[in-house]
This record gives C-alpha cells, structure tokens and sequence, in this order.
C-alpha cells in the first residue's frame, strides 16, 4: 500500500488533492477552533496544514509517503508558509512527540487495518490531551458483498465504529455526513467528526 502513494504522488496528481477541506475552513473560519498547536495526520500533500499555517496555527503534517511531503514542502514554501512535516507512520508508536491542541484527520483512519486502528488509537490519546479537540473524515457504510472480493480494499468505518473506538476518551459531535444506501454509487457514505479528549473528571464520571 505504502508503495502505491510513494508512486501515486511522485507522478500523479491524486484524486483527494482539493485543497483544504469544507469541514476544516467552516470549523477556522467560523471561529470554532481558534489558531493553537495542531497535527494534520495522514497530510498528503500538504493542503490543510498550509490553510492551518496561513490562519497562524503551529502545525505539523505528518505522511508516511516521502513523495507526499516533497510536495506538500514545495507547495508550503510557494504559499509563503512553513509548517513542519515530516515522514512518519501513526500507527508505530512514538514515531512522533508532543502534545496537540488540534488534530486533524482526512481519510487515513479509514485507510487503516482493524489491527492499525488500535494502534493508531493509542497514537492519538499519547499527542493529545484533556481539551484537545479531533477532526475525522471517514468513510462510514457496511461494505457491500462484492468489495469484501477486491483484494487489499480498505473497509471504511461501520457506522458504530467511532463510538466504539472514541467515546471513551472523547466526546463525539458528528458535524457533516451523508448516507446514500447500499444502492447507490461510490461511496455509499461518509461521516466527519469532531472530537474533544476528556478530562480525567468526565472519564471517571463515564465509567
């Protein structure tokens, strides 16, 4: 998989580089979250950590894919911006320090084996703390019988899954989404999600 995004983005444009995401410029420019420390995880090319650093966040993007932070390096400096990014896998532990104030997530979670979600999971709660708040886009929709066929198809989140992985240490706002029923085209739906890391108050009161 790591092999297909080193190509992909050395010699194509990829289909997800569309510049900053809806959810991200409404959550900014809305006021919602204010300029702080953030983590863009899974960065690609660099689109929303460039829009973080052009609204005076201190931001990181992090990409497993060498190629992809090439690219988003080059497109920083042409922005008149400098974010940090650099190479690292989320889901190897310690890969990366520190802790975030804001962290956001399009379409690597979704990306993710069953077994690379846990440990993405663990990634998540050690760069965050209580307050930090979490920006996911997923895919979300129970596979149809035909792509459990396709070899190396990345299953998105059921529609359960960020409850059952994230309640615990987070307090959920599903801020966007659409379903379209297992009928329709691709894909058949899609969630985002803001999240804020509880105190060790409210996670004591959960239990």
């Amino acid at each position: 998989m790591k092999a297909f995004y080193e190509v992909g983005y050395r010699f194509f444009r990829m289909p997800w580089e569309q510049g900053p995401r809806d959810e991200l410029v409404h959550l900014v420019e809305g006021g919602r979250i204010q300029p702080c420390r953030a983590i863009d995880l899974g960065c690609g090319t660099g689109s929303n950590a460039i829009y973080l650093a052009q609204h005076g966040f201190d931001v990181t993007g992090m990409d497993y894919a060498a190629a992809a932070i090439v690219k988003a390096r080059r497109r920083a400096a042409a922005a008149g911006v400098a974010p940090s990014f650099v190479v690292g896998d989320f889901t190897v532990p310690h890969s990366i320090s520190g802790s975030f104030d804001f962290l956001v997530d399009y379409g690597a979670f979704d990306d993710l084996t069953p077994a690379a979600r846990d440990r993405y999971t663990e990634t998540l709660l050690a760069l965050s703390h209580a307050g930090s708040r979490y920006l996911l886009w997923c895919f979300e929709y129970h596979m149809r019988w035909w792509e459990h066929l396709i070899p190396f198809f990345p299953a998105p989140l059921t529609p359960d899954e960020v409850q059952r992985r994230f309640s615990q240490d987070f307090e959920i706002e599903r801020i966007a989404g659409k379903s379209q029923g297992q009928g329709a085209g691709w894909p058949p739906g899609w969630a985002a999600y803001l999240m804020t890391r509880r105190t060790c108050a409210q996670h004591d009161k959960e239990r």
